[in-house]
C-alpha cells in the first residue's frame, strides 16, 4: 500500500494499494490551508483505509510544480511520514499524475498566478501505460496557449486545466514502482525564484539574538 500527497494546489491525500486501486481519499481544496489540513488528512484517509503506517510501502509526494509555501509543506510532511514509519519516499512530478488519469496525449496547465501557468506536455502512454512527458514543466504566459486543444508536432491534442488528485499520483506510483521506472529527483519543482532573497550585502551578517 502507498500513501499519497500532493499539496501543489489545494491538499490531496490517499491511500492506494499496490494495484493503484483507492482504498480512501480525502480533499481540501483552499490552496492557504496546507499546514492546517495535511495531517488532519493523512489521518483520516489511513482510518478509512484501515490500513496500520507499518504496512505502508511507500509515500508517494507531489514534487509540483506549485507555489513555494505549498509543496514545502507537502513534501516536508511526506518525508517526515516515510521516515517515521520506515517507509520511502516516491517523488512523482504532480502533473504527470493528471496526464495518467486521461491517458491520452494532453496539455497539462495549472494556475501559478502572476498571469503565468504551469505546463506540461504528454504524447501516448508507454506500453507500462505511463504517462510520456514530451514539454515542460514550464512556466508560460497564461495567454500563451489556447482553450480547448494545442499542436505538439504533427499532433493535436486536448489542453486541460486541472489539479492532481493523491489517488492519481498514487496510483501513477504504484504503476512506476511494479514497472521498474525511476521516480523525480526529490525535490520541489518551484519553476520562480522566492519573492524574498538574502542581499548580498546581507549574505555573511550573522543574526543576533
Amino acid at each position: 500500500m502507498l500513501l499519497a500527497i500532493d499539496t501543489s494546489a489545494g491538499t490531496t491525500v490517499a491511500v492506494v494499494d499496490r494495484d493503484g486501486a483507492v482504498l480512501a481519499e480525502r480533499t481540501e481544496p483552499d490552496t492557504r490551508r496546507h499546514a492546517e489540513v495535511v495531517g488532519v488528512l493523512i489521518r483520516d484517509c489511513l482510518a478509512a483505509s484501515g490500513v496500520a503506517p507499518h504496512e505502508l510501502s511507500g509515500v508517494a509526494v507531489g514534487v509540483g510544480p506549485g507555489p513555494f509555501t505549498g509543496l514545502r509543506v507537502g513534501i516536508a510532511a511526506g518525508r517526515a511520514f516515510a521516515f517515521g514509519a520506515g517507509t520511502p519516499v516516491l517523488p512523482v512530478v504532480s502533473p504527470d499524475a493528471v496526464a495518467f488519469a486521461l491517458a491520452r496525449p494532453v496539455v497539462v496547465l495549472g494556475d501559478a498566478r502572476r498571469r503565468e501557468l504551469y505546463l506540461c506536455a504528454y504524447g501516448e502512454p508507454d506500453a507500462a501505460g505511463i504517462p510520456v512527458r514530451t514539454r515542460g514543466p514550464e512556466l508560460v504566459p497564461a495567454d500563451a496557449v489556447p482553450e480547448g486543444a494545442a499542436r505538439e508536432g504533427a499532433v493535436r491534442v486536448d489542453v486541460v486545466r486541472d489539479v492532481p488528485t493523491a489517488a492519481a499520483l498514487g496510483a501513477l506510483a504504484a504503476r512506476m514502482r511494479a514497472a521498474g521506472r525511476s521516480f523525480a529527483p526529490d525535490r520541489p519543482l518551484y519553476l520562480r525564484s522566492p519573492d524574498v532573497t538574502i542581499s548580498p550585502a546581507n549574505a555573511g551578517a550573522r543574526r543576533v539574538s
